[in-house]
């Protein structure tokens, strides 16, 4: 090899070497950002969920409004669980009519069948999904996990209201029913079961 040609595959290598370490140190930044993103997926949606109400995700308020408005709603309740959690859960209210900005309350039954204590979370949403903007809760059992031993039954309560700000909504003029819905699964599974892995108690 003559001396130009050696020289020019040294200065290649010198070239080449930088520009490998650039490309994997964005590569590595790519890969960690990546995983931080995964991880904060799931809060931000939840996050987005509430404030827009977005896939029928309720709110949650501090108290009802002042004064409620003539409009009537019925609000009905469906229980769901996902097989393995070992409960019964139904809703011992099957409806409620009230008119909107009116405080309803509703209670539900859960019953441990297994022979060991287990804790379940309950996931909700509302249809009409849009309706989820306007469905304030002020208590519920889903604000929590519950524990239940074997053999216990638990009344769980849930207080709500729909928001009169609805009547602002010319989507929903002609909504005058609204199904609020729970679905209890295992609290370490770390996410809900899909829909044909559930018991409905509806």
């Amino acid at each position: 090899m003559t001396a130009p040609d050696a020289n020019a595959a040294r200065e290649t290598r010198q070239v080449r070497k930088p520009t490998l370490a650039l490309t994997a140190s964005l590569l590595a930044v790519f890969v960690v950002g990546m995983v931080g993103m995964a991880f904060a997926a799931v809060p931000l949606y939840r996050i987005f969920c509430q404030v827009t109400g977005y896939g029928g995700t309720t709110q949650q308020a501090n108290s009802a409004p002042e004064k409620a408005i003539d409009r009537k709603i019925t609000v009905r309740f469906d229980a769901n669980i996902v097989n393995g959690l070992g409960w019964s859960f139904r809703p011992l209210t099957r409806e409620v009519d009230l008119k909107v900005g009116e405080t309803g309350e509703a209670i539900f039954l859960a019953e441990n069948r297994g022979t060991k204590t287990t804790t379940g979370s309950a996931v909700f949403n509302v249809s009409p999904l849009d309706v989820g903007a306007y469905f304030n809760k002020i208590a519920c059992f889903c604000f929590t996990e519950q524990t239940l031993e074997p053999g216990q039954t638990v009344e769980m309560p849930v207080t709500f209201f729909v928001d009169p700000a609805i009547v602002e909504d010319s989507n929903l003029d002609g909504v005058y029913t609204i199904t609020l819905s729970y679905t209890f699964y295992p609290a370490d599974s770390g996410a809900a079961a899909p829909a044909s892995d559930t018991d409905s108690a509806f």
